[in-house]
């Protein structure tokens, strides 16, 4: 299903759909699966074709470490691809592996992969994966706090210190000047529960004690 308004009076050239799903494979281990797919329209390509021809397919697995979130194992597959020289380069992508999904990455991924060094497709969902991975971690802490019967959310100081140190200067939200972060430094539970767990709870007509 799209996540896009409906389109079916426009003229539709091309699509590129993004899936990154990122599972826990051990206490101190993230599987990471990402793939990026583009696809021409019906009958573009090949004429009188009723169905979307797919142009290019790559997928990527990576081991990722916790809580440094360096990567362990890299693999990179290439399902669909318009050139028959285009999977010579997967194996290249091993050089994944000891980098950091951390700031500074996608620079990581440019110096290594950039231009004739790599493939362009696979960069871009590489770029796409890096933020996913580091969402999953909010996930993490959450399982934990789940497991524990602890309060969600930055509750201790040095947990807040540590969420503003991975955060900060990340968006404007995590300006490190801004009221967010110095909310939270007052020991304010700032932007907890998110937004999209206060509506939940009030759709579903009740209460999570653990965000209380």
């Amino acid at each position: 299903m799209s996540l896009l308004p409906p389109d079916e009076d426009l003229d539709l050239l091309h699509t590129r759909n993004y899936e990154v799903r990122v599972y826990q494979h051990s206490d101190d281990e993230l599987l990471v699966r990402g793939a990026v797919s583009d696809l021409k329209p019906p009958g573009l390509y090949v004429k009188d074709d009723a169905a979307p021809l797919e142009m290019h397919q790559m997928q990527i697995e990576l081991r990722v470490g916790l809580p440094k979130l360096t990567i362990t194992a890299a693999q990179v597959l290439f399902e669909t691809h318009p050139h028959s020289s285009c999977p010579r380069i997967a194996d290249d992508y091993t050089r994944l592996v000891g980098l950091s999904i951390a700031r500074g990455f996608n620079h990581k991924i440019r110096d290594l992969f950039g231009g004739p060094r790599g493939c362009t497709h696979t960069n871009a969902l590489l770029q796409a994966i890096a933020p996913a991975v580091v969402q999953s971690t909010w996930s993490v802490s959450i399982r934990k706090a789940r497991s524990a019967d602890a309060p969600l959310g930055a509750a201790t100081q040095p947990e807040r210190e540590r969420r503003i140190g991975a955060n900060a200067n990340t968006c404007h939200i995590w300006d490190e000047e801004g009221e967010h972060v110095a909310a939270l430094r007052r020991g304010e539970r700032s932007g907890y529960p998110p937004l999209s767990v206060k509506e939940r709870l009030e759709e579903l007509g009740t209460k999570d004690e653990q965000w209380d």
